[in-house]
């Protein structure tokens, strides 16, 4: 199986595990979930792709002097609805009878978990009312006011567990969109069908009482919707200098198709529709007819955005950069195959051993570094006014992530170390002392902005 962000040298080998059609009944993956996103990839691994050239990082002082006052007057003045352009990245893809990716990559629970710690929750049922309950109160507690939800088509297990999710969302005053994953092989002729599903089953038929409608600095409003795996390139090159196809590449003519269509059919009904690529090849996403990008992985540093925040202001795109806290994911047991490179912990950091004290405190200390950085780096850029998002009257950041416990980049409290059991603590857990720390190192953030 696949994470999510495990970028593989060879694309074709995530791909061939194939995934079946939409339409034609719901999606059934074979348990695994893609990861596909071509900037990554070479990044990450140096895998050969055309045309796909890598943005300097930024030398300055990383850790510029920053206002985080005067940032909130001027966001407050623009969108009095401010929390709601703060979006935690939201999985609802977790189950327990049976389970349903806890069991991920020969994982078994409920005390060996596809998680590199423990949840403070156990490992839950998204599909439980109580847990979303907790859910909610936690994201409504941290400042944000909107979730992203990790969508993998009509009729799959996370569509199914939509109504629920929203009903609790909406009695926290919390809004819900969606984030579109790439649930089969040529979801790209699907796209505009497939946000129009969204927005008749989870915006039409209830009412609007939940749906995120994104009000921009003028009040003209719209949906957004980003999608992950979009514009990728038609084929990779390995370690071993082999050429693949990429199965899950759609060609930009037929992105834009699509885009176009869905924009002629909702002219009447929105004020204007945000449609958002997680790509850097500015040059594709304006040829798909994308309005701009949102970067998610988190080994894309803060350091590199304003490079790529030039390269959208050349192609007239807004951007969106998440706030987050670095990545510590699992690794899969089974053969990985002659090019599997290891994913690091990040952000980077010399080896860390996870029985010691001192080092789960460094691994604190390194994440609650770069949730500030990263919140701060794209205020930055999205206040710019010398940056296309001003102009626009764009503003929204997502935060990497609520829930995704794969990747280990959850802000969803963890179980304190000093509760695990010791068969727990003999799995090798990460769990840190204070298992909401990263959750209050964001709301103290965001209270410094709503002040």
């Amino acid at each position: 199986m696949l994470s999510r962000r495990r970028f593989l040298a060879s694309l074709s080998a995530a791909a061939a595990a194939g995934l079946p059609r939409w339409p034609g009944g719901p999606t059934t993956r074979p348990g695994a979930w893609l990861a596909s996103q071509a900037y990554s990839l070479a990044l990450r691994t140096g895998a050969a792709i055309a045309g796909q050239d890598l943005p300097p990082r930024n030398r300055r002082n990383p850790n510029p002097a920053f206002d985080w006052s005067l940032a909130g007057r001027r966001l407050r003045e623009r969108y009095p609805d401010l929390r709601r352009h703060f979006a935690f990245e939201y999985y609802p893809w977790y189950g327990r009878d049976p389970w349903v990716h806890w069991n991920l990559w020969d994982r078994h629970p409920p005390l060996d978990l596809a998680a590199t710690a423990i949840p403070q929750l156990g490992p839950y049922d998204s599909r439980d009312a109580t847990v979303l309950e907790q859910h909610a109160r936690w994201i409504a507690e941290s400042g944000a006011g909107t979730i992203n939800v990790s969508w993998w088509g009509p009729g799959s297990f996370e569509d199914r567990a939509v109504h629920l999710l929203m009903d609790v969302m909406r009695d926290h005053d919390l809004k819900v969109t969606f984030h579109l994953e790439p649930h089969h092989l040529t979801r790209g002729e699907t796209y505009g069908a497939d946000i129009l599903y969204l927005l008749k089953e989870y915006g039409e038929a209830r009412g609007w009482d939940a749906m995120l409608i994104l009000a921009d600095a003028n009040g003209r409003q719209g949906p957004v919707f980003k999608s992950f795996a979009t514009i990728l390139p038609p084929q990779t090159v390995d370690c071993l200098g082999r050429v693949s196809p990429v199965r899950l590449w759609v060609a930009d003519d037929t992105w834009r198709r699509q885009t176009d269509t869905l924009r002629e059919t909702l002219r009447r009904d929105f004020d204007h529709i945000w449609l958002l690529a997680d790509s850097s090849d500015t040059g594709r996403v304006v040829a798909s007819g994308f309005d701009g990008i949102a970067i998610y992985d988190n080994y894309v540093r803060p350091g590199r955005w304003p490079a790529l925040a030039q390269l959208c202001r050349n192609a007239d795109l807004i951007f969106s950069f998440n706030t987050n806290a670095g990545f510590d994911g699992i690794e899969p047991r089974d053969d990985r195959g002659p090019c599997y490179v290891p994913l690091p912990f990040e952000p980077p950091s010399r080896p860390l051993d996870w029985t010691s004290p001192e080092d789960r405190d460094r691994a604190r200390a390194l994440a609650q570094a770069r949730i500030a950085e990263s919140l701060r780096t794209t205020l930055t850029l999205q206040t710019s006014e010398a940056l296309p998002n001003w102009n626009a009257g764009f503003f929204l950041t997502y935060v990497n992530s609520f829930n995704e416990w794969h990747e280990g980049t959850q802000f969803e409290p963890a179980k304190p170390f000093d509760r695990l059991t010791p068969e727990e603590r003999a799995q090798g857990y990460h769990n840190p002392a204070e298992g909401d720390y990263r959750l209050q190192a964001l709301r103290a953030l965001l209270g410094l902005l709503y002040r």
